[in-house]
């Protein structure tokens, strides 16, 4: 069981600051969608927490903005907005494939993208996403009475399953991306089972195609739940970036990503899905950006 002694909600940074200043051991939340699980997590008695500070009100928190090519994204912003926000569904299209395969329409609406990254879990459906698009986390602190900022790419900020670069008594308030509105998107996922699916491997791609749409200007490619954080697949970038697309230099690439698996589990299964995951998803990408390839290699295997 969860107990906690007191639930505020700061209307700005510094009640913020001041509540986990004020109370030692306060946890931060911000749609708390995953606070029982981890409440439960190889736990043998009850979690006590002497306050919960709920974050989503504070306005640094909220909001999404684009300038110089950059999208910003306050940490409070729920995942649903990855679907039904008019910018995000221009400039950052592969944020709804990745949001039609994160939960339920209930939990979409509740968890946050700050909840997302900072609780770092290696099946995060939002970092793939994130990585791809070039994602810098901003995080707050209060020293000396005033708050200073500073920002870390997302690659840097999450170390581990579990484990960030936010420090005690800091608060991560904005992601940034780039802005991508002339990419071609998709997003692959696969786990255990079809309802509320937690990742066995999950993939986001991008594919920007040149003015005359005969070679690939720009191509990015990340993945998480196989390893315990996500990565960006340079090499697979690389061998794209500049080439005429075809079926069999996407499958060529596709090749090369089996060896990144660092699961301890399931390592076989989940190579050969993220062979075929990321075949399909640069097909699948390209074929947004407006070239339509065959995909050579066979589905995935089902669900085990």
């Amino acid at each position: 069981m969860l107990t906690f002694d007191r639930y505020l909600t700061p209307a700005t940074l510094e009640d913020a600051f001041d509540a986990i200043e004020r109370i030692p051991g306060a946890r931060i939340v911000a749609g708390a969608t995953d606070l029982l699980p981890w409440a439960r997590q190889g736990r043998a008695g009850d979690v006590h927490l002497p306050a919960l500070v709920d974050v989503t009100r504070v306005p640094q928190l909220q909001g999404i903005s684009a300038a110089a090519g950059r999208i910003r994204l306050g940490a409070a912003t729920p995942i649903a907005a990855f679907q039904n926000d008019a910018l995000l569904q221009r400039q950052a299209p592969v944020l709804g494939c990745c949001a039609v395969w994160f939960a339920d329409d209930q939990i979409r609406e509740q968890a946050t993208i700050g909840g997302n990254l900072v609780n770092a879990s290696p099946a995060g459906d939002s970092q793939p996403a994130l990585l791809a698009m070039n994602a810098s986390v901003t995080l707050a602190r209060r020293e000396g009475g005033a708050v200073l900022e500073r920002s870390l790419p997302l690659s840097e900020f999450i170390l581990g399953p579990s484990r960030t670069a936010l420090q005690p008594q800091e608060i991560l308030t904005a992601i940034e991306i780039d802005a991508v509105p002339g990419h071609g998107a998709a997003f692959e996922k696969v786990g255990h089972r079809r309802s509320l699916v937690i990742s066995t491997v999950c993939l986001a791609a991008l594919v920007k195609l040149d003015w005359a749409g005969r070679r690939i200007e720009d191509c990015r490619v990340a993945i998480g739940a196989v390893g315990p954080v996500p990565q960006r697949l340079a090499d697979v970038e690389h061998a794209l970036q500049g080439q005429a697309p075809s079926a069999e230099l996407v499958r060529e690439a596709a090749g090369r990503v089996a060896d990144r698996v660092r699961s301890r589990s399931r390592q076989e299964y989940r190579r050969e899905v993220l062979v075929n995951f990321v075949e399909r998803a640069l097909v699948a990408a390209l074929g947004h950006a407006g070239v339509h390839l065959e995909r050579l290699a066979k589905e995935e295997p089902a669900h085990v």
